[in-house]
């Protein structure tokens, strides 16, 4: 068995004296595993950080073996994170997410919103949307996506300013109006990619993802929202608070 594919480093781990086990996510082959020989060593662990892109050929006698990676640098940007910690916390949340994905299940769209979330990790004026909206889209390729077209209540697409905890429907003014205390906001980015995002708008994205990804993804598997997030969104908010 062999292909060759582009693909994302998520992490490492050291298997034995200098080799490495690399977790990546590729284009067209999903999540997948493998080992990397002298992964470890002085050549390869600079390649072999999250965040950079690399060409991958993967080897193995049977499609189930873990299998062994052979790598060549394609983007090395992990280093231009280390100036922005809201980078290196945007990283691991991105990483962390990307795990949740069934190993070996190919999610080219996903993997194609990473990609570019990755070359502006740094710019916090912009990443803060566009992480949320890479948050609805890995609910929707899990399963679990949120109908924010029209009003779950009446129809109509005009003025929808909710989001129904329970069904994950959207939800107009009129109509929410009596039990917003109990509705998720909809920010108005996430329905018009024209709209400017303000600090307001981009935490009522992530607590509206962050809801949903803990009910129906992390919830049913024993987890919870990583600390990465919160340290994400808390660096984000300090970054943007010194470039207003």
């Amino acid at each position: 068995m062999q292909w060759t594919d582009e693909g994302i480093v998520l992490g490492v781990k050291r298997h034995g004296e200098a080799n490495a086990i690399l977790d990546l996510m590729t284009r067209a082959h999903g999540r997948h595993l493998g080992m990397v020989r002298g992964g470890f060593g002085s050549r390869l662990k600079p390649i072999l950080q999250p965040g950079n892109a690399v060409s991958a050929t993967w080897r193995a006698r049977l499609d189930e073996h873990l299998g062994n990676f052979t790598v060549e640098p394609l983007n090395l940007r992990a280093s231009s994170y280390f100036a922005a910690p809201h980078a290196i916390y945007g990283l691991t949340h991105l990483a962390a997410l990307m795990r949740l994905l069934p190993e070996r299940d190919p999610h080219e769209s996903l993997y194609e919103l990473f990609d570019g979330m990755l070359d502006r990790l740094d710019e916090a004026q912009v990443i803060g949307p566009m992480v949320v909206r890479f948050e609805l889209q890995l609910l929707a390729e899990l399963g679990f996506g949120l109908d924010l077209a029209e009003c779950a209540a009446t129809g109509t697409t005009e003025d929808l300013v909710y989001v129904s905890p329970k069904s994950g429907r959207a939800v107009s003014r009129t109509a929410g109006m009596p039990y917003a205390p109990r509705m998720l906001g909809l920010p108005a980015f996430l329905r018009d990619e024209r709209v400017d995002a303000s600090g307001k708008d981009v935490a009522e994205g992530f607590a509206l993802t962050g809801f949903f990804l803990e009910r129906y993804v992390l919830e049913p598997r024993g987890l919870l929202l990583g600390d990465e997030r919160a340290h994400f969104i808390a660096a984000l908010t300090r970054a943007l608070t010194h470039l207003a």
